[in-house]
This record gives C-alpha cells, sequence and structure tokens, in this order.
C-alpha cells in the first residue's frame, strides 16, 4: 500500500494506525505549502487534492481520514481499533467526525488556512478568533465525555488517532488543552508507535 501524507497534518493519524497494525506501505511526502496536491499527477491519483490518500493492494485509492481509518479497522479486525458492537462503534464514528469535521474542519482550517475563508486581510483576526472558539468549545465538548485517565473508549480505537492529531496541533500552537484531553494526548504519547511516528515525521522534542 501508499500513504500519501504530510507531516505533522490529520495524515499522522493515518500512519499512527498503519504503523500500530504493522503493515508494509510506502509513504509518499505530500508537500502542501508547494502544492504537490495539485500536480497533474497527484489529481489522478486523489481529484480532491486532499490529504490523507491511501493506495491500497489493488490499486484503489481512498481518501478521507474516517473512510480510511473505519476501513483499516474493519479490514483488521484482530486489532479491535473498533469496539465491535454497533453502539460502540457508532460511539468511534461519532467522537471521530467531529474531531475531523469541527475541530479540524472548522476550528483550525481557519487559524490555519484563514485565506480560504475571506478574501479580505483586514477580516483575517476575526476568523482566526472564530477558529479558535470553535476550537475551545469542541474541546471542552470532547473533554466533558472523556474518562479521566484513558483512552477515548476504554480501549486505543481509530478514534484515539484522530483525536490525537488535533491535540498535538493544539500543543504546537499553544492552545491550552482542558485536563482530560490533556491526559489523553500524554497517554497516546507514551504509546511506543505514536512516538516512533512523531520521530519519523520530523517531531523529535514532545513532552509526556
Amino acid at each position: 500500500m501508499k500513504l500519501y501524507f504530510t507531516p505533522g497534518s490529520c495524515s499522522t493519524g493515518i500512519h499512527i494506525l498503519l504503523e500500530e497494525l504493522e503493515l508494509v506501505f510506502e509513504a509518499h511526502l505530500v508537500n502542501l505549502l508547494a502544492g504537490t496536491q495539485t500536480t497533474p499527477e497527484y489529481l489522478v491519483i486523489n481529484p480532491k487534492a486532499t490529504i490523507p490518500t491511501l493506495v491500497r493492494n489493488d490499486g484503489s485509492a481512498l481518501t478521507e481520514f474516517q473512510a480510511i481509518a473505519y476501513w483499516l479497522a474493519r479490514s483488521y479486525p484482530k486489532a479491535k481499533l473498533l469496539p465491535g458492537d454497533p453502539d460502540g462503534d457508532a460511539r468511534v464514528i461519532e467522537l471521530m467526525d467531529y474531531v475531523v469535521g469541527t475541530v479540524h474542519g472548522q476550528g483550525f482550517t481557519r487559524i490555519f488556512t484563514t485565506e480560504k475563508f475571506t478574501p479580505n486581510e483586514a477580516d483575517f483576526e476575526a476568523v482566526k478568533a472564530q477558529g479558535l472558539d470553535i476550537v475551545k468549545r469542541g474541546f471542552a465538548i470532547i473533554n466533558a465525555g472523556l474518562q479521566p485517565q484513558d483512552y477515548a473508549m476504554g480501549a486505543f480505537t481509530i478514534a484515539d488517532a484522530a483525536l490525537f492529531y488535533v491535540e498535538f496541533w493544539a500543543d504546537k500552537i499553544g492552545i491550552t488543552l482542558p485536563e482530560k484531553c490533556l491526559n489523553h494526548y500524554h497517554l497516546m504519547l507514551t504509546r511506543p508507535v505514536v512516538r516512533r511516528v512523531l520521530m519519523e515525521e520530523g517531531y523529535h522534542e514532545f513532552n509526556t
């Protein structure tokens, strides 16, 4: 398989899942700042010009974090990346969708790519402030549903990989995580695979 990724992005969560499953795959760097995602070669693979993209052994490409994570969990059930019961699986997808769609898609996107939300530079700070509010409210909601010293669903699942990457972003740009989210972030950093993935992606300093 081939993973098309950008270090320190949402694709880090998929990178973690692939390593947790001990799968053999090729890692292909997509430089978002340089516009690699809009080259004709990449658009053939993923016309959405997004990351992550996972090209599977049959040559088909799968896009969108939630879809890739779900496919990995269902394809390798022995790893128990999903609880396995309808309610448990639904709760995992519920959290993962909120993280990716709202905390990332509505919040961090306004902070990181402000120009996509307004052509007027005079409005940039207001857009970023709105994004920060969305992120902080999102973490507060997630925090209320977490256990004090545990993974999101008790055992490690695909939802933890999603939650981790936005916690990682918050840490890197100085957003204070609420207590249980911070505990979750530190718990994730104790996983050898997570630490290895971060180092492979160029991050060598992180606090546990």
